[in-house]
């Protein structure tokens, strides 16, 4: 008999809205989740948790992410210590839950592990509560700006729920290029 997925839980990682998408950012302990959360914070995009998510499957089965209400507007930084985002920044820099779109899982960054350098593969999916998200993976190291990838990874998956892949359209191209003998 097969067992039903729960109907809520608790997720270890971050969740923000960004560009209408509830965005889960996940990944090891200490690989820069709220600091890179802290810098899309700063840009303008809505913080709902971090540390720790609570979600839910609500009627539509969409998952849903909260932060608990103990740790409801605050975040942890090395070096700082605990902060709260609605003092520092506002209340319009606050949401205070969401669907989630997406999920963002960086990975520490390895020489040897080869990363999906074309965007050929379609993302992997996150499985939480019995539901598929979409996921990104965001190889981490020294000197990449992990915020800045976060934005453009929500912004070619809006254009993939579109129907665009630039994997594809470069693809096509040099298709037509090699059959026009260029």
């Amino acid at each position: 008999m097969k067992t039903a997925a729960p109907r809520q839980s608790v997720i270890s990682g971050g969740l923000l809205r960004m560009f209408g998408l509830g965005v889960l950012i996940i990944g090891d302990s200490g690989i820069g989740k709220s600091e890179s959360a802290l810098e899309l914070i700063a840009r303008g995009h809505r913080f709902i948790s971090d540390d720790v998510v609570h979600v839910r499957l609500s009627r539509d089965g969409r998952v849903t992410g909260r932060a608990p209400s103990l740790s409801r507007y605050f975040m942890e930084l090395r070096g700082l210590g605990i902060i709260n985002i609605k003092e520092i920044f506002g209340r319009e820099a606050i949401a205070l839950q969401s669907p989630i779109d997406l999920v963002i899982r960086l990975k520490k960054w390895h020489r040897k592990k080869e990363f999906d350098r074309l965007g050929l593969r379609f993302p992997e999916d996150c499985l939480i509560l019995g539901e598929r998200i979409p996921q990104l993976n965001i190889p981490v190291a020294p000197g990449r700006n992990i915020a800045t990838l976060i934005e453009v990874a929500c912004k070619v998956h809006l254009c993939r729920k579109r129907g665009y892949l630039a994997s594809r359209e470069i693809s096509r191209r040099l298709d037509l290029a090699i059959a026009e003998g260029r």
